[in-house]
């Protein structure tokens, strides 16, 4: 039998790279500052609860599965500390992991990563309204079948590079289905419940219409994980 811990990840601007701020700017206007405020806190209070849950296990030897690592080793790791240096929590957490003796694994397929990554970027660099509904109509189309390809790959190196007997721990998207693509020998641990962490991104927008239940899911993502 195979173990992985799986993590299903909610984006910060900080995990976004070249798009970082134009993500900032989008949901600011789109929220608010307050709301964008709040969901920032609720944010880092998620990734206070993922790393205290890691402080209480042994991950020596473990393999890190995380979502856009195109290489491992020494490539892999510089990765990781160009993440760290833009204040993501989610790499911060991968480098500790790190230095406590996990293993990073390449993850990602770069050509479908740059795939998505140029897409966004045109909906963020386009000049104009116009050019920018069209990036994002074009986006849109083909959102889903990026996705599923780049899930296929991931569940593809995970099967090839987690040994009988091995434990893993994959962060990826909460709108990723890597978890169905995974072969029934891998046995999946979830740190959060996927779904949870789905509707919670799903309400956001319109959280002051949901307002109780929205609460109920901040709670959720900031508590304790199993």
């Amino acid at each position: 039998m195979r173990k992985l811990i799986y993590v299903p990840v909610i984006h910060a601007s900080a995990d976004l790279g070249s798009v970082a701020k134009e993500a900032t700017r989008r949901g600011i206007a789109g929220l608010g500052k307050d709301t964008w405020e709040e969901h920032r806190k609720t944010i880092d209070g998620f990734w206070d609860a993922i790393s205290h849950y890691f402080d209480s296990i042994d991950v020596a030897g473990m393999k890190i599965y995380q979502d856009g690592m195109v290489a491992d080793g020494e490539v892999g790791e510089k990765l990781v500390q160009e993440g760290v240096k833009t204040g993501s929590k989610n790499y911060e957490l991968v480098a500790r992991l790190l230095k406590r003796g996990a293993i990073l694994v390449k993850t990602e397929e770069i050509k479908l990563v740059k795939q998505e990554l140029d897409r966004l970027l045109a909906i963020t660099q386009a000049k104009s309204l116009p050019k920018e509904l069209m990036a994002f109509i074009k986006y849109k189309l083909i959102k889903s079948i990026l996705l599923n390809r780049r899930d296929e790959f991931i569940a593809k190196r995970i099967d090839e590079t987690l040994d009988h007997g091995e434990e893993g721990i994959i962060f990826i998207g909460a709108f990723h289905n890597v978890m169905r693509k995974l072969p029934k020998s891998v046995q999946i641990v979830e740190v959060k419940h996927i779904e949870k962490v789905r509707e919670y991104q799903k309400l956001l927008p319109s959280c002051q219409k949901n307002r109780e239940r929205f609460e109920e899911l901040r709670k959720y993502l900031v508590s304790n994980a199993v």
